[in-house]
């Protein structure tokens, strides 16, 4: 559970602008997704954007498109030991493209400017979290089957 919880720490740290980990009431991983607000909804969408039978090649093919943005260098931080660069929803949608935002903001229910954002105060975060050794695993992050089947067993307990 401690990846996990981690990678939640960090998200919840980037939404709220802090580097501390905050826990709401009912505690554990159950109560900090309920209390995610929006990431609750952003969570799946990020799965299926990491998880290696995404569309767009998970994570490594999402580093590829930062690389392809000329935004390589922020992404390599993402994953690299050491401080976390921080991009803006702007930037992000320019790496994704208006088609991709356009399928995230529909998702999340929101405009692309907002999805964007949100996506953008947190990617940072849960990629360095999910890359804990300084380099994108080899065999990926697993599919987005995975990914959720694993955040699911972790609800559960």
């Amino acid at each position: 559970m401690g990846l996990l919880d981690s990678v939640l720490g960090a998200a919840m740290g980037s939404m709220t602008g802090g580097n501390q980990q905050q826990q709401p009431q009912g505690g554990g991983l159950g109560g900090m997704l309920g209390g995610l607000g929006g990431l609750g909804a952003l969570l799946p969408v990020i799965v299926g954007m990491l998880g290696n039978d995404s569309q767009h090649g998970g994570l490594g093919g999402l580093l590829e498109k930062f690389n392809q943005a000329g935004m390589g260098d922020a992404a390599k931080s993402w994953v690299g030991h050491g401080e976390n660069a921080q991009i803006s929803g702007d930037q992000l949608g320019q790496v994704l493209g208006g088609d991709m935002m356009g399928d995230i903001a529909a998702k999340l229910g929101l405009s692309h400017g907002d999805a964007a954002g949100q996506l953008a105060n947190v990617l940072p975060g849960l990629i360095d979290k999910l890359t804990p050794h300084g380099q994108v695993p080899s065999g990926g992050l697993g599919s987005s089957g995975d990914l959720m089947g694993m955040l699911g067993g972790l609800l559960k307990k």
